[in-house]
């Protein structure tokens, strides 16, 4: 598994683990039962703490993303495809609110909104 952590973002390190773990979950890159690396491995590899790949871990196993089996380590869990849907969709609303909030408060209104939403995603 290759990730691509950087010191130099404003993210923490156990938030770039488990964003990227989750995208390739959620993406299908990473298949139900798949292993993951170990904690240990992963902190080799990927030259950072062992607590900060534990955390990074714990957030994905709190969500239902991934599965520890005790003396095997971690792997990636049966996710139905409507809950897939689900953690896509609150990551969105989680990622949007704020920008949404900051157009309203400068003036903007939901209709243009809506229309520049609209434009951006017809230009895909």
């Amino acid at each position: 598994m290759i990730l691509n952590l950087t010191d130099l973002s404003n993210e923490p390190l156990q938030s770039q683990i488990y964003r990227q773990i989750r995208t390739m979950i959620l993406a299908g890159d990473l298949n139900a039962g798949e292993m993951l690396p170990s904690i240990r491995g992963l902190a080799r590899n990927e030259k950072v703490s062992v607590i900060t790949v534990q955390r990074g871990y714990e957030i994905l196993e709190k969500e239902g993303l991934i599965v520890s089996r005790r003396g095997k380590g971690f792997f990636v869990a049966e996710l139905h495809v409507d809950r897939k849907k689900e953690l896509s969709e609150e990551r969105f609303i989680e990622k949007i609110e704020p920008i949404i909030q900051l157009a309203t408060e400068e003036g903007m209104t939901i209709e243009g909104i809506e229309k520049i939403l609209l434009k951006i995603l017809k230009s895909k």
